[in-house]
């Protein structure tokens, strides 16, 4: 489980982007962190893995404060979270087996990872995770001749090598078109539970997030103002956390469409599509 603790991040010139974060994510759970741009998502998810340190609070994964942590202890703590990233952070001039591979460099002796001489154990879980995403036929291309969606596929199998009890999922669908991200977060929800894996989904895209989460959470100005179902989030909530808005407008003038519509007809798109 995953423990986050009247968590506080205030940066130097005194602008505060999370105040007293407090929730937790059980295993096998998906939350779906959302909020207008600047509401602290991005720093919440950077303050778990300690890209970005606290203020005060604590961050608990299992016994393990993450907060209290340095050093080679910190290296260690970080093997144990995996991370999926919007832009798929992959080296493209590698294989895509290689880029599956380097989820493992925190684990293997210098000389392996210079090399490239991996154990063969490693190698054999690669394969399968290959498989498990559906790139199993692409091990040898390189990364750059992947399109987005195998991309994030490819990253996924990079994060799950680590073998974590923790996912952090940044975006992961920001790039994407429907019918692919619809399939990359089916893959995340789907991997999590077969493997009991809490994970943080931080996403724009609330209709996508209230198909597949199992648990919404939303941010505002640094400060949790919803944490529950995804069908509980009504048109009150949705202001509460984005501010004032029509979410039922239909007509021509600019208007956001109300989400629930939006997705039901994201749905009969992907539908017509296959």
């Amino acid at each position: 489980m995953l423990t986050i603790d009247q968590l506080t991040k205030t940066y130097t010139g005194g602008d505060t982007a999370l105040r007293e974060v407090t929730f937790r994510v059980p295993r096998g759970q998906v939350v779906g962190l959302i909020g207008p741009s600047g509401a602290g998502k991005s720093t919440l998810i950077r303050c778990i893995n300690r890209l970005v340190e606290p203020s005060s609070g604590a961050i608990r994964l299992g016994e393990t404060d993450l907060v209290n942590l340095g050093g080679r202890e910190l290296r260690q703590a970080r093997r144990r979270i995996g991370m999926i990233f919007q832009e798929y952070a992959l080296v493209e001039r590698l294989t895509v087996m290689e880029n599956v591979l380097s989820g493992r460099l925190g684990y293997v002796a210098f000389w392996r990872s210079f090399t490239r001489r991996f154990p063969g154990r490693d190698i054999e879980n690669a394969y399968r995770l290959l498989d498990r995403v559906g790139l199993l036929e692409h091990a040898d291309k390189r990364a750059d001749a992947l399109s987005g969606g195998q991309r994030q596929r490819v990253g996924i199998a990079r994060a799950l090598a680590q073998e974590p009890e923790l996912l952090l999922v940044d975006e992961p669908t920001a790039s994407l078109d429907p019918k692919t991200s619809r399939q990359i977060m089916r893959l995340i929800t789907e991997i999590c539970a077969e493997r009991q894996l809490p994970a943080i989904v931080n996403i724009h895209d609330v209709p996508l997030a209230q198909q597949f989460v199992d648990r919404l959470v939303g941010l505002r100005a640094g400060q949790v103002v919803f944490d529950n179902a995804p069908d509980r989030l009504d048109e009150e909530t949705l202001t509460e956390i984005y501010g004032a808005e029509d979410w039922t407008a239909t007509d021509q003038d600019d208007e956001e469409p109300d989400f629930a519509s939006q997705a039901q007809g994201s749905l009969r798109l992907v539908g017509t599509a296959i």
